[in-house]
């Protein structure tokens, strides 16, 4: 392809691993690194290329991509020693695609504009399907308007949504609004299943027809077989939505906005993580409502 693009992808977890996939699939050469190789092995199966560290992967790339779990890891992958800062070329477009805080976004922002290097924010939603797909919800931070439309043709590859919502750290802002509303369209959704069973009503057929009206939702249509089925194998793990809910909190404070349902949804969260559901998907939300319920939870 004569648009075809020179990728380095860091972090190849449940999300990466499908994105820089998509991105092979679009026609772009993808170099990946991760901290488990066999996700690099993953890579170069389905037509990529492995490298051996950030430095390796980045040496020759034209846009580098990000997709690591919290702020930690971005501040070391991309900041840190040995990072793509300390190795990628002035004029390279870093891609940052994890969920982070806005301030992190902005750091990163202001670190790579002093060595010439430009940067967006832009996480995303949808979820591991999503990732699949190449249907994901992708919201973008970027003060150059100019790096946005350079990002547009990657972000195509990868979702069907992709709107540049304003300046660096703005991506990550409107992501934090994303997760809460999530949070607590889950979490309500695992109150109507258990309030339907106990009712002895037959759910599936409940959320079928709650579906095709004002109650129906992406989390509605994504989330109820999960639940019906009490399958939770992660798309997005509890772990990752309770990071999540603690950036929302704090970014809504420093804004002064108040979110009374948001703060129960986000103990609710912490408590699915301390009952031992961290590793479980989002919609494990529904063990917690079970044992608030008084049943006894596997």
């Amino acid at each position: 392809m004569s648009d075809s693009r020179k990728i380095a992808f860091i972090g190849l977890g449940i999300m990466g691993s499908p994105m820089a996939a998509n991105l092979v699939k679009a026609g772009h050469h993808v170099t990946g690194f991760n901290l488990q190789q066999d996700a690099i092995d993953a890579l170069v199966a389905a037509g990529g290329h492995g490298a051996t560290s950030i430095a390796d992967a980045v040496k020759d790339a034209e846009v580098v991509i990000t997709m690591v779990p919290a702020d930690p890891q971005v501040e070391q992958v991309i900041l840190g020693e040995g990072g793509v800062l300390e190795n990628a070329k002035p004029g390279t477009l870093v891609i940052d695609m994890s969920s982070i805080t806005p301030q992190t976004s902005i750091k990163v922002a202001k670190a790579a504009k002093e060595k010439g290097i430009r940067t967006v924010d832009a996480p995303v939603s949808g979820g591991e399907a999503g990732a699949v797909e190449a249907v994901l919800s992708i919201m973008v931070g970027a003060d150059d308007a100019a790096d946005f439309a350079e990002a547009k043709p990657l972000f195509d590859a990868l979702g069907t949504t992709v709107i540049h919502v304003g300046p660096a750290g703005a991506g990550q802002t409107v992501k934090a609004a994303n997760q809460l509303i999530v949070a607590v369209n889950i979490q309500v959704l695992a109150e109507a299943v258990v309030f339907l069973e106990n009712a002895g009503v037959d759910l599936g057929a409940a959320l079928d027809v709650l579906g095709g009206g004002l109650a129906g939702s992406t989390v509605l249509n994504r989330k109820k077989a999960n639940m019906i089925n009490r399958e939770f194998a992660p798309g997005f793990r509890i772990d990752l939505h309770h990071k999540d809910m603690g950036i929302v909190t704090d970014a809504a404070r420093a804004v002064g906005a108040a979110l009374p349902v948001g703060a129960v949804v986000a103990q609710l969260v912490a408590s699915a993580r301390a009952n031992g559901d961290g590793s479980l998907d989002h919609s494990a939300l529904l063990r917690g409502v079970e044992r608030l319920s008084g049943r006894t939870v596997a």
